[in-house]
């Protein structure tokens, strides 16, 4: 199924067009990577496709609802969200907790369903036992980490993740993509996902979109299976 599709998308900040004539469909159940050179609009790709911005020109479709008619649950964690200084006061399961706020009850209270739902997001990242440190005592990967937590305890049909690998070292990276590969895998998550690590995430994606700006125009080449050259140029 299409979440979400792009036809001859023309978008850019101030007069200066930074998108061109873009058509690109994004398939549910996937691992989908988007990655390019500095400057090549992955983050503003991101948005329209989420329908957060709006384009000058062209058309973006969103298909907002499940099979069942209920809507999907979108977690997205944008670019730098993890740069909390020293003095923030939260603790990391209040952070992860303010993920599950549109699904309490009318009191606002958390039931134990919830508490389950964040306890388990936690410990996919590897962050359960940081549950009572301040958000500002943690490392950038360690806060990169609890970010994406709190995204996972929105149990979203869909993850949107703009470089989440920031601040983590190696094997802490390594263990993100297995972990998403295997929630797409086993549970039909959708995961779209900007990265530079293309040597690093290609074996674990369905998809690989590349964004170049040359001087002869805009390109978007895309992969699937990251089995094959580039092709495909819309």
């Amino acid at each position: 199924m299409i979440l979400s599709s792009m036809r001859d998308v023309v978008f850019g900040y101030g007069n200066e067009p930074v998108i061109e004539n873009l058509s690109l469909d994004i398939h549910t159940g996937q691992f989908i990577g988007i990655t390019g050179a500095n400057g090549t609009s992955k983050s503003t790709v991101l948005k329209l496709m989420l329908g957060l911005l709006k384009p000058w020109s062209g058309s973006v479709m969103f298909n907002g609802s499940r099979k069942d008619g209920t809507k999907v649950v979108v977690g997205y964690v944008p670019q730098q969200v993890s740069s909390f200084n020293a003095g923030f006061p939260s603790k990391v399961i209040e952070l992860v907790r303010s993920g599950c706020y549109t699904r309490l009850g009318p009191f606002g209270r958390f039931n134990e369903e919830q508490r389950l739902v964040v306890e388990r997001s936690l410990k996919q990242v590897g962050m359960w036992e940081y549950r009572d440190r301040k958000i500002g005592e943690l490392s950038g990967g360690q806060k990169q980490r609890v970010c994406i937590a709190r995204a996972l305890a929105q149990e979203p049909q869909v993850l949107v993740l703009d470089e989440p690998a920031t601040g983590m070292d190696s094997a802490g990276r390594t263990q993100l993509y297995e972990f998403l590969r295997h929630e797409v895998s086993q549970r039909g998550l959708t995961v779209i996902m900007v990265t530079h690590e293309l040597g690093e995430t290609a074996k674990y994606l369905d998809t690989l979109i590349q964004l170049e700006r040359k001087e002869e125009g805009w390109r978007c080449s895309v992969t699937n299976s990251c089995s094959a050259p580039f092709g495909q140029e819309r």
